[in-house]
């Protein structure tokens, strides 16, 4: 290995020229080899693998990236690449050990501004949202693409919970919030994209232009090629979210009222919550009330020592200011009929983008107090509906809570599976509703800490198998081969052919572990 990173250093870092397709030389001198740059792209938000790269590209074009791909297929023996947008990974996908890791965040300095375009046609005009889309680079990060549709008093119609992450990141995976059941995941909001494939090629690639490889990228965990520019739908803005929780000790009333709520699931439909989450609130310490009113918090906490474990409904209806003196009444016909413990809904009313960017705020208290830097041994899973009551029975009560380790954020919603496409690369489970259900742990205390809940996330996937659960994981990595055709299932021949046709040598995303 020693003597291949040499070999890789000398043909990259020393010569740092590649031939064009027009047979020109053109210097690629942007590559980085010091300790500091190397240690940076060893690691991610895991804080759990560490894998470190021979060399980190910092690409002032793309054809910095088609040419290093390019450059790599040409070997004998190619080396493996890996693009890294901030890492929120957590377990090694965005590294490349012995190989060389491209920093997509570097695009942005080269830009000139263009990493941000929106437009709108067709008379839509202005912050009307009539036929409007953002063309966003893949390095951008989400937060960024907010601010600049606000401007326009437009917005992206999908999210993820938080939105310090890389526009090509989460349409690797599929990008999901609680605003999924209604519009579907991020990638369902995709029209177009350019994308350098495993074979060095920059496509233009849309539904109705060279398809398969838009279809492949999307949720192609970065096998398949490298996003560089997507074009994202876009709706009007609005201007505030009336933001509830209700709080629930039945789990089936939890679960159905959920699965009511997201049944109005049209675009435009006035009777629906724009966003539906669930998390659970278990009696372990500490118990995070920071939503809640200082004067009800120890009655909530009474309710949770009773349980033991309690639900947590959270919905959000977003509302403009010609809707103010309605917005009251209309989250109250929308609650009517709910089965949450009376007198257990609490609301607060913010600004649409301090709801969407709710996560920060919690990151820089982490970041204060030095827990936002810790290993985070996540597990997200998609669970099919019908099963989700046994596993709240196996897991949330029978695993979860008796084992008592300390739970951190568990997330827990269904979403409509008519808001994914299957021909995307994504696997789900087959069931017309399914959940997700996210394990977001944060180890404290090091190593001994890590393995206890890997462990724990180890009895859970056991669980699933041995009750025939048929969950599909999210975000996922560190898996045997056999386990990979197993996750993917009927989808397997198709990856396959995938990597077979965008990436034949393999070289892509090596830290997915999957080829």
């Amino acid at each position: 290995m020693a003597r291949r990173n040499a070999m890789l250093l000398a043909l990259l870092f020393l010569s740092c020229a590649v031939l064009t397709q027009g047979q020109q030389i053109r210097p690629l001198t942007s590559f980085q080899s010091d300790p500091k740059t190397l240690s940076e792209a060893s690691t991610d938000f895991g804080h759990i693998v560490h894998k470190t790269p021979t060399l980190v590209l910092e690409p002032s074009s793309v054809s910095d990236i088609s040419d290093l791909i390019k450059q790599s297929n040409s070997r004998a023996t190619p080396f493996t690449i890996a693009a890294r947008g901030h890492a929120h990974s957590y377990l090694g996908q965005a590294m490349a050990e012995g190989g060389v890791v491209v920093n997509m965040t570097e695009l942005n300095r080269f830009r000139n501004g263009s990493g941000i375009v929106i437009t709108c046609g067709g008379g839509g005009g202005g912050g009307s949202g009539g036929n409007c889309y953002a063309d966003v680079g893949g390095e951008q990060l989400w937060i960024d693409v907010l601010h600049a549709c606000l401007q326009r008093g437009l917005s992206p119609l999908a999210w993820t919970d938080y939105l310090y992450l890389t526009v090509g990141g989460t349409l690797s995976n599929a990008g999901i919030s609680g605003q999924a059941f209604r519009f579907g995941p991020q990638i369902s909001n995709v029209l177009e994209m350019d994308v350098v494939t495993g074979k060095g090629d920059l496509v233009t690639c849309s539904a109705n232009m060279n398809s398969e490889t838009y279809y492949a990228v999307l949720g192609g965990l970065g096998q398949f090629g490298v996003i560089t520019r997507a074009r994202i739908l876009l709706g009007p803005a609005h201007t505030r979210a009336k933001w509830l929780r209700l709080i629930y000790t039945d789990f089936s009333a939890f679960s159905g009222d959920q699965e009511h709520l997201i049944s109005f699931s049209g675009s435009s439909d006035t009777n629906a919550f724009d966003y539906v989450e669930g998390m659970l609130l278990l009696n372990q310490q500490p118990l995070d009330l920071s939503f809640f009113p200082t004067p009800d918090q120890p009655r909530i906490t009474s309710l949770v020592s009773q349980y033991g474990i309690t639900y947590v409904l959270e919905l959000v209806k977003y509302y403009d200011n010609n809707s103010e003196a309605h917005i009251n009444e209309e989250v109250a016909n929308l609650v009517k009929g709910l089965k949450f413990v009376p007198n257990f809904m609490f609301k607060k009313d913010v600004s649409y983008e301090e709801f969407l960017n709710r996560v920060h705020e919690d990151e820089l208290a982490l970041r204060s107090k030095g827990l936002w830097d810790l290993p985070h041994p996540w597990l997200n899973m998609f669970i099919p509906r019908s099963r989700i009551s046994d596993f709240n029975e196996g897991v949330f009560k029978g695993i979860i809570l008796k084992q008592n380790l300390t739970a951190g954020i568990v997330l827990v919603y269904p979403m409509n599976r008519n808001k994914w496409d299957d021909r995307m690369s994504v696997v789900t489970p087959d069931e017309d509703v399914f959940y997700t259900v996210g394990l977001l742990q944060t180890a404290a205390n090091g190593g001994d800490e890590v393995q206890k809940y890997q462990a724990q996330n180890q009895e859970i996937l056991q669980f699933c198998k041995g009750a025939g659960i048929k969950i599909k994981e999210y975000l996922t990595g560190n898996k045997t081969h056999e386990e990979w055709v197993e996750h993917f299932g009927p989808k397997w021949k198709l990856w396959e052919d995938r990597k077979a046709e965008f990436d034949p040598k393999r070289i892509l995303s090596p830290g997915q572990g999957i080829f």
